[in-house]
């Protein structure tokens, strides 16, 4: 008996089962959508472009914008009609963004208006339209869109990861990856359609499309869609529109913390924040705790999930520093360098399994097969898994150095960092050293600024004396990159720069 079609169409149910209900707020001019209104934008728009440019299942649609209503209306028509999105980064030069058309040929290409210059500059043969002409093209009358038979491993979206070791590769989202990280995080998180919350995460990045809107799209929650993040319009926000869950970087976090708003916002309608990227650090922590908003670290990455692990909000404080337990859908092991499983408590690389794995890379089977053991993907994330089951990160397998023998795990030393009182960022590299092979290096923001010598003596006081970095640079700020995780790249190279000029 043939197997039914997979459910990819979510907005024409949406549509059935709460078509009033607000799905999307554009909150750059306020428009709401509610699900029957974003399923007929939907719809008419699979139907004109099937018409107008003869797409079909497969072609790839690329669209080169900040956030936009045009995004979520082309996700939309995409899960109905089978096309493949393609959110390129609108930070990005022209030469970058030529390798990610050139790897994917799209048969359409949309942007803003405002990005002219770029755009005029990538060679690319087919039609191009304005974000503003997929947002009128979605008002029209009249056309009605039967929607394909689609399968699970069809794929959905290609989103470029952030290219820290040569080009970025293209992962495959599939439609069945973004089913089942939905309902990972609507089980995990405990999501229901009265929550509200924010999407102020590029399109480009993983997380601006799944760690919070498609499983709102699932369950049927509303979404405030921004068009870039600003910690004192969303403080505000909170209180007015009744934002129920918080996320981000703890950069985002962090900037909210600092606004002159949030002593002025209630957020008590928040009922927790979720934070991923990167560990956050404990008085971050208790900055939000003592505001009653509790801390929910997670952790995922582009090709898996993202919503891999989750801390539940009890545990914030007991288990602070923890990316929590795995979500209900994944599989975890953690691996020495010959592939054994290691005991609680020891550090070891962080393999994943489970339907929100993507299928691979596009066009690169070398970066395929590199990623994968068997059914598992290497991570390139090294943990270590405590006695009670939780995870805890201890850095990238590439970020780990080693000095006299000894293995240094970056993210152990930043956590101690972060503990002193006037340091408010903090990352440490690994450079050479002549007598231990490699010792660390601290990039450190702080106001006021210790001494290097009372900061290394801070640290020789909570950690091992090989662990202790050697070497402390003061900054006005850590480089971000286009996830807002601090960059370890540009920072590895201003060491290199900083040591061999002094």
């Amino acid at each position: 008996m043939p197997m039914p079609p997979f459910p990819t169409d979510w907005l024409a149910r949406q549509a059935r089962y709460r078509p009033d209900a607000p799905a999307l707020t554009w909150q750059v001019t306020g428009e709401q959508l509610s699900f029957a209104e974003l399923n007929s934008r939907g719809e008419a728009l699979a139907a004109a472009f099937t018409e107008r440019f003869e797409l079909v299942k497969g072609d790839r649609v690329a669209i080169l914008a900040p956030n936009s209503l045009a995004h979520v209306l082309l996700f939309v028509a995409a899960q109905k009609a089978g096309w493949i999105l393609v959110p390129l980064n609108a930070r990005l030069t022209a030469p970058e963004l030529q390798h990610m058309v050139d790897d994917t040929a799209p048969r359409l290409f949309v942007s803003t208006d405002a990005l002219t210059d770029v755009t005029d500059a990538l060679t690319f043969e087919g039609p191009r339209l304005s974000c503003g002409a997929i947002e009128q093209q979605a008002t029209a009358e009249g056309l009605a869109f039967e929607g394909l038979r689609l399968e699970a491993d069809d794929p959905l979206l290609i989103l470029y990861t952030s290219g820290t070791t040569g080009r970025p590769k293209g992962a495959l989202y599939t439609h069945g990856m973004c089913f089942y990280n939905a309902v990972n995080t609507v089980q995990r998180l405990h999501l229901t359609g009265a929550d509200v919350s924010f999407n102020a995460a590029p399109f480009h990045h993983t997380g601006g499309w799944n760690v919070l809107l498609t499983p709102f799209l699932l369950q049927g929650g509303h979404t405030l869609l921004l068009d870039g993040f600003d910690a004192d319009l969303l403080l505000p926000l909170c209180d007015e529109a009744g934002i129920t869950i918080l996320w981000g970087v703890p950069t985002m976090l962090k900037l909210m913390a600092d606004s002159d708003a949030f002593a002025d916002a209630s957020l008590d309608s928040v009922r927790y924040a979720i934070v991923g990227g990167e560990a956050m650090p404990a008085p971050l922590i208790h900055t939000w705790q003592d505001k009653g908003v509790p801390i929910r670290q997670g952790f995922g990455m582009t090709e898996v999930g993202p919503n891999c692990f989750s801390l539940p909000e009890r545990d914030a404080l007991r288990k602070i520093g923890s990316i929590g337990l795995p979500n209900f859908l994944i599989d975890t092991r953690v691996v020495d360098a010959n592939g054994q499983d290691v005991s609680a408590d020891t550090v070891g690389e962080l393999l994943l399994r489970g339907p929100v794995v993507t299928p691979g890379y596009r066009q690169n089977p070398e970066g395929t097969a590199a990623a994968f053991d068997g059914a598992w993907f290497r991570t390139g994330d090294l943990v270590r898994r405590d006695d009670e089951g939780y995870f805890y990160v201890a850095g990238r397998k590439k970020e780990l150095y080693i000095s006299g023998g000894e293995n240094v795990y970056p993210a152990e030393v930043e956590a101690v960092l972060h503990a002193h009182e006037q340091i408010r960022e903090a990352a440490v590299v690994g450079v050479p050293d002549d007598r231990w092979g490699e010792t660390g290096l601290a990039f450190v923001v702080a106001a006021p600024a210790p001494s290097p010598e009372a900061l290394i003596a801070f640290c020789r006081e909570r950690l091992a004396a090989y662990k202790v970095p050697q070497h402390v640079r003061f900054v006005d700020a850590l480089p971000k990159n286009h996830s807002g995780k601090i960059d370890k790249q540009v920072l590895r190279a201003r060491a290199e720069a900083a040591l061999s000029s002094s």
